[in-house]
């Protein structure tokens, strides 16, 4: 058993953990951990240009590769700015570990200098957090943390650290096996239950899959494919499934919600059984609650016993990893495709009527086209982040998303500025694959200053810029329920992109047609710079199909006539 002082220790840990690459700001009560930090080699540490953004990148990464992302931030305004980070990662069950300098244990609660309750601060959106009190708990802490932040739901885990305690000295000793008497994730679903949910969905005639982002965090998505294809069953996913089903796959439906495909949102008001596969029933799928999916009967699994009937009742909870429940009920299961064929006509004839579509056009560029010809020019070996706004459901919707993880976007909390610094953090995981973010003119500016951490990385990756000179998504409410008065939502005025990324380094595009956007794309792709390609799109388009706030999710707006 060797001694160590507490910042020799966070690098032992991060070795003995695994992790390769660190993200993060410093700052004086970190400067210990970062003079530890500069005499290690066990891991590459990313110098983001804002907290936000190391937590941002760490939450890319993570999503990328499905490890656990790490960030390191100092106290006081440095841990305050990484909170939005820990809120997006929280919000989508995301794991990280975050670690921030705290002032020295006799300095707290004195108003010290950069002093803030960080615990206090994050704990309504972390899965777990810990003020390390003395050197002798540090080792088991950093094991707990990294415990918690994979197991059972992920998510992320912050660990607040003295600066006092990062010099001290003393044992290291890094526990092999963690027991936490409280927490006990259950992997192995219910027997019985499981034997339930394949009688019911044997029974029944118009039976759905609900794909959340769980399928993918449990490494489930090809045995989905397998349990459709051997049922015959439909399906429709959540933002944060998109990729679990092929998007060529004739029962996907695609994304359902808010700004889903018709078909998709029928399905879920006409089937009678419904079954949730790691998804959280979250508002933007269900409307208006009373009349969600109130014809069917509800399977929900889920290795979070707190998301089941939280917002609408299973009447078959069934706690447990997807992968492990999947597993033994793929065994029971005797349901062939031909039992539901009525069922899938009907949805085949829903989507004939209303597929997801737009007006193209030759004098101005539309958004949907830029997304579909991306698509078409990279194919599935890329790995795409977006921002959030209408670019980002035109993403879900046009994008043609056929592998899990290829997609790392803000859903629950829907962070604009997640885009950029979640792509560095992608592209850090994925190597030589390329990375998109497709952001807006409003989105990208939030964390601009992240276009040095790519280049001095040599870690380029490609911005396409909608730019409708809009904050679009709140202009298309606006439009739609505000009588068209555009408070705040005009940004006609800003810079000019393709100088704003040759300053810091990089290469910028301004295109109008579909010629330059295409070799634009061509020659970003091809690029060792990061790229920011301005791509100036009709103003006035919006997202649609759309469900108004509180509706029921069958009542769609699906054209905009009258409304431009």
């Amino acid at each position: 058993m060797k001694e160590l002082n507490g910042s020799q220790m966070i690098s032992e840990a991060l070795k003995l953990e695994g992790v390769e690459v660190v993200f993060g700001y410093p700052g004086g009560a970190a400067l210990n951990i970062y003079d530890e930090t500069y005499k290690q080699e066990y891991f590459r540490h990313v110098l983001t240009r804002h907290e936000q953004a190391a937590v941002h990148a760490a939450d890319g990464y993570a999503r990328a590769s499905g490890k656990v992302g790490v960030a390191f931030v100092t106290s006081g305004p440095g841990f305050t700015n990484a909170v939005t980070g820990l809120a997006t990662a929280y919000s989508d069950s995301i794991p990280l570990v975050l670690i921030s300098g705290q002032v020295a244990t006799s300095l707290i609660g004195t108003d010290a200098f950069q002093e803030i309750d960080a615990v206090g601060i994050s704990r309504p959106c972390v899965k777990h957090n810990y003020l390390v009190k003395n050197i002798e708990e540090l080792p088991r802490i950093l094991k707990e943390a990294f415990y918690i932040a994979r197991t059972g739901r992920p998510g992320p885990v912050h660990v607040d650290i003295p600066k006092d305690i990062t010099a001290a000295i003393g044992k290291f000793e890094y526990p092999k096996e963690i027991n936490i008497p409280t927490y006990k994730p259950t992997y192995k679903g219910n027997a019985k239950q499981i034997k339930k949910a394949a009688e019911i969905i044997e029974a029944s005639n118009r039976p759905l899959l609900y794909i959340g982002g769980g399928a993918i965090i449990s490494g489930a998505s090809e045995l989905i494919r397998e349990f459709a294809k051997k049922t015959g069953i439909p399906a429709i996913t959540t933002l944060m499934g998109l990729g679990v089903m092929r998007d060529d796959d004739e029962l996907n439906l695609g994304m359902a919600g808010m700004h889903g495909s018709y078909a998709a949102n029928m399905a879920l008001s006409e089937s009678d059984l419904l079954i949730a596969l790691g998804a959280r029933f979250d508002d933007r799928i269900t409307g208006k609650l009373s009349e969600f999916a109130k014809h069917a009967k509800i399977i929900h699994v889920d290795i979070d016993p707190s998301s089941i009937s939280k917002i609408v009742n299973a009447h078959f909870p069934i706690v447990g990893d997807l992968k492990s429940v999947l597993s033994e009920l793929m065994g029971r299961i005797n349901a062939k495709p031909e039992n539901f064929e009525k069922w899938r006509e009907i949805l085949a004839r829903y989507n004939s009527l209303y597929p997801l579509k737009y007006t193209d056009s030759e004098e101005v560029l539309k958004p949907q086209w830029v997304i579909e010809k991306t698509s078409q020019m990279v194919g599935d070996d890329v790995v795409v982040s977006t921002d959030v706004g209408q670019h980002q459901m035109w993403v879900a919707q046009f994008f043609a998303f056929n592998k899990p993880r290829q997609l790392v976007t803000s859903g629950g909390q829907g962070t604009m500025g997640f885009g950029l610094p979640a792509a560095l953090g992608a592209k850090w995981a994925v190597g030589d694959k390329p990375v998109i973010n497709f952001t807006g003119d409003g989105s990208i500016l939030m964390n601009i200053q992240e276009l040095m951490t790519s280049v001095v990385d040599k870690k380029p990756v490609v911005n396409i810029i909608l730019n409708n000179s809009f904050l679009g998504m709140v202009r298309q409410w606006q439009t739609f329920f505000y009588e068209h008065r555009y408070s705040n939502t005009d940004l006609s005025i800003h810079p000019d992109f393709v100088k704003l990324a040759e300053s810091f380094g990089g290469v910028g595009f301004r295109v109008k047609t579909k010629k330059e956007f295409e070799d634009a794309l061509n020659a970003a792709l091809k690029s060792d710079k990061i790229s920011l390609i301005d791509v100036v799109v009709d103003r006035f388009e919006n997202v649609l199909p759309m469900v108004p706030a509180g509706a029921a999710i069958y009542n769609m707006i699906l054209d905009d006539k009258g409304q431009k």
